[in-house]
């Protein structure tokens, strides 16, 4: 989204096609922008396929026989079907010394390829639409091909397996239906006709299908493949031919059939085949005249994740490795709001666009290097608070002394890059400057304050030993058990709790962003000496994404004033920053998290002074 209260956001996308490339360059380029544009269609555009602009990013083993005339056509080819769809591509870059020579002499070629970049404004982020079915049974499958050109394997996924390239590729030989097709899944998706939609790329027909239903516990298909007119089951379910699947309402397929739908209707190329129906049997069916093929849907989710896992022992190791691959499809997202959300902002009683100060002051502190400072900003404001910004060097010089507001938060990112560790500078920063020093110590003095560290911020309060003075050992922050940045959407289990800000939380699922290097607590004793309001859903990796100790994802003082927690709550207080939110509250303005926000406003605002 481009800013906190409106809407209108920015969507951008990818596309290539190097192997398809290989057989015909000018097929390739056209491929390439296909593929991004198949990727974008699934937003609402503010002004359609008009409004869209692409970069081009050129790599080529040039000055090699025949490589700078298979550049030229492929390049004309791009500048030609842009301007045939009416869109412009005002960047892009090259590195045309795409060959590697070897000392015994061996030589290798990079293939020739454009990596399209798309992007467009969105003119409402809540309606983009997402591949994973939704569970309807009154709702049909369709496929829409972009191009009326034959089920080519050429350049495919399918060719790479059998250890061949094709000779013959997918095509778009007809930019204005490209366009038309584009513009009319932009109208469905304005209206809300379109449930779920998956592009038909790498891997074809069959991964779009299979990848639709990944998500979705206890979901199938029944299909049937007649409607298209090809007899070959393989072309048609392996043909990297660029389209799309889409789910729609039993009772919106005939309108659909009759392509009044379509910007430029074409009669004479066939718009939409209606492929079947979601199941409750955890299985693809698909049918071709009087032949079925079934597939295990959850054997073939773990073919298509092994890839991931053979890569992931390079980096994450063989033991978390085989922990994410065992666990990935055993951890789903599991939501519990409180009873009393109803998801509307006016449940708190806050106003996004108040403009008059509340008289509860909140600061945000920040070090070079953070980055969540606007966000953290947002979600106090939201929730009531008149905001201040203040950097370390305010404290440093004496300019800021803290001794105005009732609560500060320290933000996540990076402070000072994390040179000397995870918040050490900024640790440092503190405890080696009198004056930032001294207002610090005296905020934590005062018994009508809060404060709030996140990620980067969390790891400055452990680092600072602020949640338990008392101790003689204080939990510590070290490196992800991956030794790796992890960034996901987990899921958090609020725990019966006395947090100023997560107390009235507990019993809830929520879902949050995590997004650390080092964000595992450590703890030199037992559980019950420690106070963990939320812990991570899932003991395993990669549900706990770190591996702290108890499943730990936040501490809070013995008195519940100050947290520290890893998870980024601040990020994730809109329903759209979610990656995945509650499927059966659409209209929600807002989400549990803001909640703890509130509760920390309110609290000063009751707090007696004697």
């Amino acid at each position: 989204a481009l800013d906190y209260q409106g809407l209108k956001g920015i969507a951008t996308s990818l596309g290539h096609a190097p192997v398809a490339a290989l057989i015909n360059p000018e097929a390739g380029s056209r491929l390439a922008i296909s593929k991004a544009l198949t990727n974008l269609v699934w937003a609402p555009l503010t002004h359609g396929l008009k409004g869209v602009s692409l970069s081009a990013n050129w790599m080529w083993p040039c000055k090699n026989a025949g490589e700078d005339a298979r550049l030229y056509a492929a390049v004309k080819a791009v500048s030609d079907f842009a301007i045939a769809l009416g869109i412009n591509i005002p960047t892009g870059k090259d590195s045309l010394s795409m060959t590697q020579k070897y000392p015994d002499g061996k030589v290798v070629y990079a293939p020739g390829t454009v990596i399209i970049s798309a992007v467009g404004e969105v003119s409402d982020v809540k309606q983009v639409v997402s591949p994973n079915l939704i569970p309807d049974p009154d709702t049909v499958l369709v496929y829409i091909p972009f191009s009326d050109c034959d089920f080519e394997l050429g350049g495919s996924s399918f060719a790479q397996t059998l250890g061949q390239l094709g000779d013959k590729t997918p095509d778009v030989p007809d930019a204005d239906y490209f366009a038309s097709v584009f513009e009319g899944l932009q109208e469905l998706i304005r209206k809300g006709i379109i449930l779920a939609g998956h592009d038909v790329a790498a891997g074809g027909l069959i991964t779009t299908l299979l990848e639709m239903t990944f998500p979705v516990e206890n979901m199938g298909m029944e299909l049937t493949l007649n409607p298209i007119g090809v007899d070959d089951p393989v072309r048609v379910l392996f043909s990297e031919k660029p389209g799309v699947v889409i789910q729609i309402k039993n009772n919106d397929l005939p309108a659909l059939l009759e392509g009044k739908w379509l910007a430029t209707p074409k009669s004479e190329i066939p718009h939409a085949f209606p492929l079947g129906k979601i199941t409750r049997e955890r299985s693809l069916k698909v049918t071709l005249h009087d032949v079925s093929y079934q597939f295990e849907i959850d054997t073939l989710r773990d073919t298509w994740f092994k890839t991931s896992y053979l890569l992931d022992r390079r980096q994450s190791g063989e033991k978390l490795a085989l922990e994410r691959f065992t666990n990935y499809k055993q951890q789903p997202l599991n939501f519990s709001f409180p009873e009393s959300f109803t998801g509307t902002i006016a449940q708190y009683g806050i106003d996004p666009k108040r403009r008059t100060p509340s008289g509860v002051k909140a600061a945000i502190i920040r070090e070079k290097g953070v980055n969540r400072d606007r966000d953290m900003a947002w979600a106090l404001y939201l929730a009531g608070f008149d905001v201040k910004d203040i950097h370390m060097t305010d404290l440093i010089s004496g300019r800021e002394n803290l001794e105005d507001v009732n609560m500060i938060a320290f933000v996540g990112g990076f402070s000072n890059s994390d040179v000397l560790g995870s918040a050490k500078g900024w640790a440092g920063a503190f405890l080696y400057n009198e004056r930032a020093k001294l207002a610090l110590d005296n905020f934590f003095k005062r018994d009508n304050t809060l404060s709030l560290g996140v990620c980067n911020g969390c790891q400055l309060l452990v680092e600072l030993g602020l949640i338990y003075p008392d101790h003689d050992q204080h939990p510590w922050m070290s490196w992800n058990d991956s030794h790796k940045y992890e960034c996901a959407f987990v899921g958090l289990d609020i725990m019966e709790n006395h947090s100023v800000m997560l107390k009235s939380l507990a019993g809830s699922k929520l879902g949050i962003w995590v997004a650390h290097g080092e964000g595992k607590f450590n703890f030199p004793g037992n559980e019950e000496q420690y106070h963990i309001p939320a812990k991570f859903s899932y003991h395993n990796y990669p549900g706990n994404p770190n591996g702290s100790q108890f499943d730990a994802a936040c501490i809070a003082s013995a008195d519940g004033r100050h947290l520290a927690i890893m998870p980024h709550l601040e990020d994730s207080v809109l329903p759209w920053q979610w990656a995945f939110y509650n499927q059966n509250r659409p209209n929600d303005e807002i989400t549990p998290w803001i909640e703890a926000f509130v509760k920390a406003k309110e609290w000063i605002q009751n707090f007696k002074y004697d």
